[in-house]
């Protein structure tokens, strides 16, 4: 890489939150420390995929959100605020603080921990009040910045023979689908 697209590359990016997270789930459920992943058991809500959260989106974007209840899913990209410096210095981590699974680079990861903390999941919209939408699914704690929302749309997300690595299909036979 030469010099100006190095310069580019380490230039900060100012991001300014569309929105905030509402809900019960309080502290992290993974946290990320110098020396890897900790799973916090106590502290995950294991009926994540039927727990409801609010994204409380800001006013001023009031019309960003005309036709949104179109929609059933969408995409939320947020901002794991929680993740302290260490952890966004992480290179390998064993997925899910689990020691049994494999040293994985973080990149192969759906961590938090990374040197941009930037999350994405796809959650059911319930409803929508004003600027408040009501979602089913989302793993983001309170107080989580929303950086985006995307309609999901499956045309745009192709997904044809999808493949993924033997540790996480180890994670879904062992949780039964319940992520």
């Amino acid at each position: 890489m030469d010099s100006k697209n190095r310069e580019i590359h380490r230039s900060e990016l100012k991001l300014t939150p569309v929105g905030i997270v509402k809900n019960d789930q309080k502290e992290p459920v993974l946290v990320a420390e110098s020396g890897g992943l900790k799973w916090q058991a106590g502290n995950y809500n294991h009926g994540l995929r039927d727990t409801v959260s609010e994204l409380v989106i800001d006013p001023e974007y009031n019309d960003c959100l005309e036709g949104i209840e179109g929609f059933s899913h969408l995409l939320v990209l947020y901002w794991a605020h929680l993740v302290e410096h260490d952890g966004r210095l992480l290179i390998k981590v064993h997925p899910m603080g689990r020691k049994d699974l494999p040293l994985t680079g973080l990149f192969a990861t759906c961590s938090p921990a990374r040197p941009n903390p930037i999350c994405a999941i796809v959650v059911r919209l319930v409803d929508r009040k004003k600027n408040i939408l009501k979602v089913q699914g989302l793993d983001a704690i309170d107080g989580s910045p929303i950086l985006d929302l995307k309609p999901y749309n499956p045309g745009y997300y192709p997904a044809d023979e999808i493949r993924v690595a033997d540790w996480m299909e180890q994670i879904y036979r062992e949780r039964k689908g319940k992520i």
